[in-house]
This record gives C-alpha cells, sequence and structure tokens, in this order.
C-alpha cells in the first residue's frame, strides 16, 4: 500500500488526511457530513491511486455512523481505532501535548502505517447480519429502558401505594398488562379500594386475561382493601397523577420492547446461521440474534475460537512481572456479547446435562459462580465458533464427552 487515510471525525465536519508509506503528508482536507463532502472524500481517495481492485484503507474513531457506512459499501477496510489507543500514538508525534482535528487525522494515517496488522478491520458482515444486530441491539437498549421504567415506578408506589406491590408480588410484576391497566384506572389506594369485583373482572379480561377471573378478582379485591399506610388525601393524590406519567413511560418502554423483539426474531429467522445458532442448549431466537449481531457472518473475523472468547470476555487475562503472577478476569470486551453470553451458560445449566456437569466441575475446582459461568460461556462459545466454521448443528455428545476416571493405585 502507498496511501493511507485518516479521519477525524465531528458532528458537521470531517478532518482528511493521507501520507504516504514514508510518512510524508500527501493531501489534507476538511470536508462536510453530507453527500457532497463523501463525494469530496472519494474524489480525494482517487487522486492518490485509490482503485476497487487496490482501495486505500482508512483509520477513524467510530465504527458507527453514515460515513463510515458509505465507506464500507465501496468495499474498502474501515479500521475504527479507539480513542484512547489515538491519544497514546499522539504522544509519539506531540510531546507538548497538541492536539487539533488535522493533527489526530494524520496521527490515525500513520496507525494504518506502522501498525496496520495490529488493528482489527470492521467486518465484512452481509446486510441481513447488520440489519440484524441493529435490531437486536435496540431491543436490549428497550428492555434496559423498560427495566429503568419499571424500577422508577416501583419506587414511587412505594412511597404511597405498597398495597399495589403486594397485590402484584412478582419481580417484574409491573410490567404484566394486568397491572398496568389496573394501576392506569386505580392510580391511589383509595381509588383501588373503590374497585369492585365486576370492575376488576373486566379490567383483567381487558388485559388479555381469560382464565381465573374471577378468584383472580377476588384476591386483587381484598389486597386493594386490607389496611395500609396512607398519604395525606392531597399529597395522596398528587402521587397519583405522576405514578400516571411514569406509567405511560412503562407503557411504551413495554410496546418498544415487544415490537423490537417480534422484528429481531423474524429477520434472525431468515439467516442462514439461524439454525445452527438455535441448536445450542440455552439459545432461543432472540439470545441467538443477539450472538448473531455481536459475532456477526463474517466467516475469517475470528482467527480461533480463542479470539472470539476474549472477544466475549470469556478468556482470562494474565499478568506477569518479575516474581509476580495474576490471572483474572478479562475487563476489556464486547459487553453485549458478555451480557448474552451469561443469559445463555445460565440457561444451558438446565438444558444440557453436559453444561451442568462441566459447571459443577469448575465449582469443586474452586471457581466461585461467576468464574465457573465464565469458563463455561467459553467452552460454548469454542463449539459455536466449530460449528459456524464447519456448518454443523450442536451434538451433545461431542462437546461434552464423558468424563472418565482413572482407577486409582493400589
Amino acid at each position: 500500500m502507498d496511501v493511507y487515510c485518516g479521519i477525524d471525525w465531528a458532528e458537521d465536519h470531517h478532518d482528511i488526511a493521507l501520507v504516504n508509506r514514508d510518512g510524508q503528508l500527501v493531501a489534507r482536507r476538511r470536508i462536510s457530513d453530507d453527500a457532497a463532502g463523501l463525494a469530496q472524500l472519494l474524489a480525494l481517495l482517487a487522486e492518490h491511486g485509490d482503485s476497487p481492485e487496490d482501495p486505500v484503507p482508512v483509520a477513524i474513531e467510530t465504527p458507527r455512523g453514515l460515513l463510515v457506512a458509505c465507506l464500507r459499501a465501496t468495499g474498502r477496510q474501515i479500521y475504527p481505532v479507539n480513542p484512547m489507543a489515538v491519544a497514546r500514538y499522539r504522544d509519539r508525534h506531540s510531546v507538548a501535548g497538541r492536539k487539533s482535528g488535522h493533527g489526530d487525522a494524520v496521527v490515525l494515517a500513520n496507525v494504518l502505517r506502522t501498525d496496520l496488522h495490529a488493528h482489527r478491520p470492521l467486518p465484512a458482515g452481509t446486510e441481513l447480519a447488520q440489519a440484524i444486530a441493529v435490531l437486536a441491539r435496540a431491543q436490549q437498549d428497550a428492555v434496559w429502558d423498560r427495566t429503568q421504567a419499571h424500577n422508577k415506578l416501583r419506587s414511587h408506589l412505594r412511597g404511597y401505594f405498597p398495597g399495589f406491590l403486594a397485590a402484584f408480588p412478582a419481580r417484574a410484576g409491573l410490567t404484566r398488562p394486568e397491572a398496568r391497566i389496573i394501576l392506569a384506572a386505580a392510580p391511589t389506594p383509595a381509588a383501588a379500594a373503590r374497585l369492585t369485583s365486576t370492575q376488576l373482572r373486566a379490567l383483567l379480561k381487558k388485559a388479555g386475561r381469560s382464565r381465573g377471573l374471577d378468584t383472580e378478582a377476588a384476591r386483587l379485591r381484598d389486597a386493594f382493601r386490607a389496611e395500609q399506610m396512607r398519604q395525606l388525601p392531597l399529597a395522596e393524590d398528587a402521587m397519583g397523577r405522576q405514578a400516571l406519567a411514569l406509567l405511560r413511560q412503562l407503557d411504551a418502554a413495554c410496546a418498544s420492547a415487544d415490537d423490537l423483539e417480534q422484528a429481531t426474531t423474524g429477520s434472525f429467522n431468515q439467516h442462514p446461521d439461524a439454525g445452527i445458532i438455535t441448536s445450542f442448549p440455552g439459545l432461543g431466537a432472540l439470545t441467538g440474534a443477539r450472538v448473531l449481531a455481536e459475532i456477526g457472518d463474517d466467516r475469517s473475523r475470528f482467527q480461533d475460537a480463542k479470539g472470539l472468547k476474549a472477544y466475549a470476555g470469556a478468556a482470562p487475562i494474565t499478568r506477569a512481572s518479575g516474581k509476580s503472577k495474576s490471572v483474572t478476569r478479562r475487563h476489556v470486551k464486547n459487553n453485549r456479547l458478555a451480557a448474552v453470553g451469561y443469559t445463555w451458560s445460565f440457561s444451558a445449566l438446565t438444558a444440557s446435562p453436559g453444561a451442568r456437569a462441566h459447571y459443577d466441575h469448575r465449582r469443586h475446582a474452586g471457581d466461585r459462580h461467576a468464574a465457573a459461568q465464565r469458563n463455561l460461556s467459553g467452552r460454548m462459545l469454542g463449539c459455536l465458533h466449530h460449528c459456524l466454521i464447519t456448518g454443523q448443528h450442536y451434538d451433545e455428545a461431542t462437546a461434552f464427552p464423558a468424563r472418565t476416571t482413572l482407577p486409582k493405585a493400589a
């Protein structure tokens, strides 16, 4: 390669720098963040030898955005460089700590010139895999928003309406449709105590419940009329109004999570890797979509299973210096993949006898619960990497062969 490109991106403009193999600056420009700016960038690259057969590689500090998406569509390799790494490279060019948009673009171009082999390009995933990644991450964000809205409403109800929480004691009780519909109809203890069995039965039916309506209505009526601590009437009415506002946020978060879940699973089921991924114990359509969203379908992305395990945070990291040596968990990882890996390994404990035996073995060896689950997650990721490369479905006997115990010597 003769030319390397560095882009220091901003909200409304981007600084471009091109350097040659000797580190000399051959071109610089500031472009706008629009189609005209993209055309200027492509023209600048073409002037310095860019071609479809030999595209100029580009380094930038973000893997997202319209500029990155359009550059990926040209077929060139995009190298997202961590801003913290760029800050350390910057010290090689300016001891005084000088910083500018143009200077950072030059630093990024030189990162590729000197250490291209040490950086990972964006994977060349299919369009369907990219769509699944967008939907799966959005659905996960919606679930986190739903949890936050649920916790806010629950905390608020504890301050004036503990009887409602007692009526729906489950951990996610407020996210149930019947709980939200009843709270909307009676947001205060006084209003809830006035609800009759007939009214409660109608509300439960409106929420979609079809069985045990009379029994559940009687239980809720007794729970709402039980003695409980109360706020003053005016304060109670005001807190009821606030509860309705928080309830609207929870309703929107629940609807978004459900809608995105349907879209995510629908797109995931169309992917060729869906059958292999869901053949693993503990992985359904939604969790499988989250796994695919983070690892992609570019088979060359990870050279081996060790790279995938490190990317997910399942591989330990060793620090050795002199006489000291420590083996700890990995903090730099893909947090979304690590989160779904925890859910996956936990579900596999009941779905796979081999996974359960592996977890118990690690626990007996001295691992704590979290460490044993990370080890199991790494084992499952290694199996998944093998199955995706070879096109095989999961096989319990191959993944967890029976342990053989040697007889003790007499």
